[in-house]
């Protein structure tokens, strides 16, 4: 412990001196979590809030149109738009205004779809009665085929809104089919009741006996039969909603903490570089020593990275509008997690300061391995979005475990053993990084400095 702690001592006076690095390990993440929590807490804000603009261009001008309109007003935060300075919208103004990106959406009802509907849902419905196992009627030869309902999309918009979009259409085109198909039904049924009777009846058929046929009447009742009722999964004793800041806290802190592989791969370059590494190992230590020191110190900042993070999310965020961080209910697992994955860090910063020749090798090459596990990871997205291949690969990453530990504990109230096996994973990376960075060194001939 006597030799342990001047190493310590030194690496944190290094960092202390080193401007640069400490703008990587405190500044860098703090105003990450900030800008990327407020951009999607206002974005989410903004699509609840802001209404989708539709242009309408209704040709039918009839019953089948005016339905589709109300339905489209009940759908959700819709803004008809039917006029531009005061003029009607004709198909091509409405085409450019969505092309430029003035509207979203554009629907054009076409002329005669009331007529067209309602002639094809009554031969279908003709079609589908049976009276006594009687053979269905033929559709009627050289049928026209139903006018299409026309959407325009912003070329801009993504693929899952248009989905919902046409989504939403065809629901709304479902529900007028059945019940035009049901008034159709009810309308018709008693005629081909009293027909098929005719026939059985033969020649006792009478004025008489048609009175006597029960009379069909249907007082129908619109009440769903059955209702979809959202709940968020349960995990303890707690049901808890996922923010933008639970999502964006723990990301962003441990995307910051394995950055520390910059500074401190770049240190150990500059020792063997500058000849101080061979120097210490003159003296009565070990290189076990030295790196369980940096080890050590860098431990230390990530704890102080998380801390300030954490206040962060507790006392800054809410604020500037963004909802406050509940840290969850198992404090003991929180830890864990920061442990281990600063010790996953710290191990792999070793093994790049080791492994690299130059401090420009182990900066880029340390940089850039981060922020690719960071995105296999789910840091900047969710994983569930990914392609399957993606989605596999991203069971390496050790930020992916890190984010999956700590939403476990902030999101679905998890307890130390909920964690375990993320943290599990993350300390053997340590272990095998720092003993790979042993090796490395012990190759080079008794830590030999090249």
């Amino acid at each position: 412990m006597l030799k342990l702690w001047p190493c310590i001592w030194k690496e944190l006076l290094l960092l202390y001196r080193d401007f640069s690095g400490l703008m990587v390990l405190f500044i860098m993440p703090v105003a990450l979590v900030i800008v990327v929590t407020l951009v999607q807490e206002n974005v989410l804000k903004a699509m609840g809030e802001t209404r989708t603009g539709i242009v309408l261009i209704d040709l039918d001008r009839k019953a089948v149109g005016q339905q589709i309109e109300d339905s489209l007003k009940k759908s959700g935060p819709v803004k008809i738009i039917k006029e531009i300075d005061g003029k009607p919208i004709d198909i091509e103004t409405a085409q450019k205004a969505v092309a430029r990106g003035e509207f979203q959406v554009g629907i054009v009802i076409p002329r005669g779809i009331s007529e067209a509907f309602e002639k094809n849902a009554r031969q279908k419905v003709k079609n589908s009665i049976s009276i006594d196992g009687a053979k269905k009627k033929k559709p009627i030869e050289g049928q026209e085929p139903l006018p299409e309902l026309l959407v325009y999309f912003d070329p801009t918009l993504r693929e899952n809104f248009r989905t919902g979009v046409v989504s939403s259409l065809e629901k709304v085109l479902l529900g007028l089919d059945v019940k035009e198909r049901l008034e159709l039904l009810f309308e018709l049924l008693p005629g081909e009741m009293e027909e098929a009777a005719k026939k059985t009846a033969g020649p006792m058929w009478s004025e008489e006996f048609k009175k006597r046929i029960p009379k069909v009447q249907v007082d129908w009742d619109d009440t769903p039969l059955m209702t979809v009722k959202e709940k968020v999964a349960r995990y303890g004793q707690e049901t808890i909603i996922p923010n933008t800041v639970q999502q964006n806290i723990p990301a962003w802190t441990l995307f910051g903490m394995f950055f520390i592989v910059v500074p401190l791969g770049g240190s150990i370059i500059r020792e063997r570089q500058d000849g101080m590494l061979a120097r210490l190992l003159t003296m009565p230590t070990s290189y076990l020593t030295i790196i369980s020191g940096k080890i050590a110190a860098y431990l230390m900042i990530c704890l102080v990275q998380f801390v300030l993070i954490m206040a962060l999310g507790r006392l800054l965020l809410p604020l500037l509008g963004a909802p406050v961080l509940d840290l969850g209910s198992s404090p003991a697992a929180l830890i864990l997690i920061v442990v281990s994955a600063a010790l996953a860090a710290s191990g792999y910063g070793i093994l790049l300061g080791t492994v690299a020749r130059t401090y420009e090798q182990a900066s880029m090459f340390g940089a850039v391995s981060v922020v690719i596990a960071a995105a296999l990871g789910g840091i900047m997205v969710p994983v569930f979005v990914m392609p399957r291949i993606m989605q596999t690969i991203s069971e390496f990453s050790p930020l992916g475990w890190g984010l999956k530990a700590f939403l476990s504990v902030l999101v679905r109230n998890g307890e130390v053993q909920s964690i375990l096996p993320q943290a599990v994973r993350l300390l053997i990376f340590s272990v095998s990084t720092t003993v790979l960075s042993w090796f490395f060194m012990a190759k080079r001939g008794r830590f030999r400095i090249r």
